[in-house]
């Protein structure tokens, strides 16, 4: 007799709630360290900023969460086959140039908007720090992906359309960074919160039909957020905020079809 493999168990609907809550107990626990014992913190660990120990884990809050949802209700077997996802590249070439290109030129459309695409200098005078910066936001920003993407998009595509459950994550993603703009050290402390959760809602749109055409790669997501995130686009702010919900506005309206349905959306954090 031989034995039929069975597909691991996959997260209960029920899952995103714990993953939510551990998400924004991690990050905003963290923050919240920061303000009380600033002094202490600092004298330890050194000023805080972007590149801060504790900001970094801060940020990988959505990744620490998601994969120990995987392990709680998947185990070895469930995280291997989550992670499997990592390896879905295959996308076809209107994505790929979307990325690859499509990203910067919105960047620069709304610098020129801004007036400064001509006029400011380039961040980086050397090839090692700009190889360096680069890297660094490779581990940074798109670790959320295994959260955000990897558990969140696939149980809120269960109940609702993809460009419902995009808007949800986006307003969730954008809530999430709010003890950021209130610390002085990082950079979204001189932003507006405002547009900001408007561009988190337009970025996490537009991934998700890339993300749904990739079979629910967990990689592509993660590019598409290391591009949003490039130090060397020009800086649009707050323009890049208009011209972002603008493309979303028509990456929906060119994937109607299967962003306001949800047959053929991906379901499973685990792969069957």
């Amino acid at each position: 007799m031989t034995r039929t493999a069975t597909a691991p168990r996959d997260l209960p609907s029920w899952a995103l709630i714990p993953f939510v809550l551990l998400t924004f107990a991690i990050t905003w626990g963290l923050f919240a360290g920061f303000v009380v014992y600033q002094e202490q913190v600092e004298a330890a660990t050194g000023p805080l900023s972007g590149r801060h120990p504790g900001f970094v884990l801060a940020t990988w809050a959505p990744a620490v969460s998601g994969i120990a949802m995987v392990l709680a209700f998947g185990g070895l077997r469930g995280l291997r086959g989550y992670l499997s996802r990592l390896l879905l590249w295959r996308v076809s070439w209107p994505w790929v140039l979307f990325v690859l290109l499509g990203v910067p030129l919105i960047f620069a459309a709304g610098s020129l908007i801004k007036g400064n695409l001509f006029t400011d200098p380039f961040p980086f005078d050397a090839l090692a720090p700009l190889l360096g910066t680069v890297a660094f936001m490779a581990i940074l920003g798109p670790m959320e992906e295994f959260g955000w993407r990897g558990v969140a998009q696939p149980i809120l595509q269960r109940h609702v359309a993809p460009l419902f459950a995009g808007i949800v994550i986006g307003s969730v993603w954008g809530l999430w960074h709010l003890p950021a703009f209130l610390l002085s050290g990082l950079a979204q402390s001189s932003w507006s919160f405002g547009p900001f959760l408007l561009g988190n809602i337009a970025l996490a749109v537009l991934v998700t039909p890339l993300f749904n055409a990739a079979r629910g790669s967990i990689l592509w997501a993660m590019l598409f957020h290391w591009q949003v995130n490039m130090p060397m686009w020009p800086d649009a702010q707050p323009y890049d905020t208009w011209v972002f919900a603008g493309a979303a506005v028509v990456v929906v309206w060119l994937n109607r079809k299967t962003m306001l349905r949800r047959g053929g959306a991906v379901t499973r954090v685990i792969p069957a």
